[in-house]
């Protein structure tokens, strides 16, 4: 990245940023020519690109000789994958990792509180205008304080998690690639005041391979991590099978982290109480998905990390990696072509 500390360096910015995002992205240095180009990037502009911001527009590498820098918009990787240019090692990619804490976190809480207050049973009620002959006897509810959480995929979502669910009494266990090292890795983007940046608050973390173990004891379970090829189908028919029946799963990361089918048989027989899922292996959920039919199920189309102000935040983490990359330090978020995100 040593071209970065010398002369002009040009920004391509394939998304819909407002004037005001591009103003403050432009006020990082008088050294940056930003360009905003959406929803189609001109070809004669690629050849001169040294940076660029995007989700899905993607050059190939002839077009691109400058280029040594791409910003996801996203903090998924896996819609990516297939892009020769990821396969340029000379090109750093970083993500927006981080940035979806807040709304994640709290979509999942949303959906544990509704799953244990029983919130779908009551909105099927409303729509038939019925009052149920016994509804203290139906409507036993479950309060989150003194049950377990366990997060697959400690991360900025599951650090958030950990924090709001330990605030409200529970108790938290976590799975994560590396217990040795609880800590946040300092090279993830993080705000300030979120999350478990030392990694106290979980009872215990546990590695994948004991992953069962962990669901064994877990009133929820709520799936976090990202999609590579070692987290494929990792919520499979042994985690299922290990979870209580009063268990409740919550899926906000990808859908192939879950085996589907496995899911659905655990769901359809009572294995569990039911699931949460935001995610699933094919998007859209094809019409003729059981899952659609299942009562203890809460749908939601991929929207846990859509937020109001995510231009916002996602341009704050850019501005930042901005003043990195003049600067010739490490870049936050970076993608690790090994380790798959």
């Amino acid at each position: 990245m040593s071209e970065a500390n010398q002369g002009t360096i040009r920004v391509v910015v394939a998304m819909n940023f407002s004037d005001e995002i591009m103003a403050q992205l432009q006020a990082v240095s008088p050294r940056l020519v930003i360009e905003r180009h959406f929803p189609n990037v001109p070809d004669a502009i690629w050849p001169e690109a040294e940076v660029l911001y995007t989700l899905r527009k993607f050059p190939d590498p002839a077009q691109t000789p400058r280029l040594r820098w791409i910003q996801l918009h996203s903090a998924g990787v896996d819609h990516i994958l297939k892009e020769p240019i990821v396969r340029a090692e000379d090109v750093t990619i970083t993500t927006a990792s981080g940035i979806h804490a807040t709304v994640m976190a709290e979509f999942c809480l949303g959906m544990m509180l509704a799953l244990a207050y029983k919130v779908p049973l009551m909105l099927r009620l409303q729509a038939r205008a019925e009052w149920p002959e016994k509804p203290h006897t139906l409507f036993v509810l479950r309060e989150l304080r003194g049950q377990t959480l366990g997060i697959v995929g400690y991360g900025s979502v599951g650090r958030e998690l950990a924090r709001l669910a330990t605030g409200l009494g529970m108790r938290v266990l976590a799975s994560k690639r590396d217990v040795m090292h609880p800590e946040a890795d300092p090279n993830e983007y993080g705000e300030a005041g979120l999350g478990d940046p030392q990694g106290d608050l979980p009872a215990r973390l546990y590695p994948p391979e004991a992953l069962a173990s962990m669901a064994a004891e877990c009133d929820f379970l709520a799936v976090t991590a990202p999609l590579t090829e070692a987290t494929r189908h990792l919520i499979g028919e042994a985690v299922l099978g290990a979870m209580k029946k009063t268990a409740f799963l919550i899926n906000v990361a990808r859908g192939p982290v879950v085996d589907e089918a496995a899911l659905i048989s655990a769901l359809a027989a009572g294995q569990i109480a039911g699931a949460a899922l935001d995610v699933f292996a094919e998007e859209p959920l094809p019409a003729t998905s059981p899952l659609w039919n299942l009562d203890n199920v809460i749908l939601s189309p991929h929207v846990s990390g859509n937020m109001q102000r995510y231009h916002e935040k996602a341009a704050a983490l850019f501005a930042e990696n901005l003043r990195r990359y003049l600067d010739n330090r490490p870049l936050l978020n970076r993608f690790d072509r090994k380790r798959g995100y």
